[in-house]
C-alpha cells in the first residue's frame, strides 16, 4: 500500500484506501501521519542569550597573558568580549585596531577587554602583529561548539579572501558582548557577516551613561507576548 505525506498540509493521502474505511479511520490516519512527521524533524536549539542571565562558560588560551577564564575575571564592571572572524578577514583587522586604541579607556571605566577567534596560535599572532597590539588580550582556539553556545553564526570557507588568505573550513562570524562581573549578560550584538559592526567609541559613550545612571541591562523579558 502506497502512502504519501505532505508536510505543512492538512493531512496525508493514502492511495488504495478501502471504500469501507470510515471517517474516523481517516482522521486517525491523518493524526498519526502528522505525529510521525513531527517526531522525524529534529528540534532546533535556541542559542539566543538573555540579558541579566548567566552566560555560557568561556575559557581560551591567550597569546601573552595566560589562560583566559571568564568566570575568573576581576574587572570592576565586567568584560567586553569581541569575537572576530580570523586572520583572513581584512575588516576584522580594521575593527580590532579601533578596539586596541580604546583598551585604556575601557580599563579606566573598570572594564576588561579581549579579542577571540577560532584561529590557532600562529594565525592569531599574525593578527596581533598586524594591528600593532599593545594591551589588548588575544584569545585563540575558540571551539566552534562554544561559539554556537554564545549565539555566534558559523560560516563555511569560500577559499581565499581579498587579501589572499585562506578562510578556515569553518569559522565563527563576529559578535560583541559585555558581561558583568558575576558573568551575566549585559550587552550583545551578533552579526551574520563582517559588515556594519558596533563602534567601540559608541560603547565607551554608552558606558559613561550606564555608570552615571546605574542603567540596567535591557531585553530581559522572556514571558508570553
Amino acid at each position: 500500500m502506497f502512502v504519501s505525506v505532505f508536510v505543512g498540509g492538512c493531512a496525508a493521502v493514502r492511495e488504495g484506501w478501502a471504500d469501507q474505511a470510515g471517517h474516523k479511520q481517516k482522521i486517525r490516519f491523518c493524526y498519526e501521519a502528522k505525529r510521525l512527521i513531527k517526531r522525524s524533524i529534529p528540534k532546533r536549539r535556541s542559542y539566543m542569550l538573555v540579558p541579566r542571565q548567566k552566560t555560557p562558560n568561556l575559557s581560551v588560551p591567550t597569546l601573552d597573558q595566560g589562560p583566559f577564564d571568564l568566570s575568573s575575571e576581576t574587572s570592576q564592571r565586567g568584560t567586553v568580549l569581541c569575537f572576530y572572524r580570523g586572520l583572513h578577514c581584512p575588516l576584522c583587522a580594521t575593527y580590532l585596531k579601533e578596539f586596541q586604541a580604546l583598551v585604556k579607556a575601557f580599563s579606566e571605566r573598570g572594564v576588561g577587554t579581549i579579542a577571540i577567534s577560532s584561529d590557532g596560535q600562529e594565525r592569531t599572532k599574525q593578527m596581533a602583529q598586524k594591528i600593532g597590539v599593545d594591551g589588548l588580550r588575544f584569545g585563540y582556539d575558540l571551539p566552534l561548539s562554544i561559539a554556537r553556545d554564545w549565539g555566534l553564526y558559523i560560516s563555511t570557507s569560500r577559499g581565499k579572501t581579498s587579501i589572499g588568505i585562506e578562510e578556515p573550513k569553518l569559522f565563527a562570524e563576529p559578535g560583541l558582548f559585555m558581561v558583568s562581573p558575576d558573568q551575566r549578560l549585559y550587552y550583545a550584538s551578533v552579526q551574520t557577516m563582517p559588515f556594519v559592526r558596533p563602534h567601540f567609541s559608541e560603547l565607551i559613550g554608552a558606558l559613561d551613561f550606564v555608570i552615571a545612571n546605574n542603567y540596567p541591562a535591557r531585553g530581559e523579558y522572556t514571558g508570553p507576548v
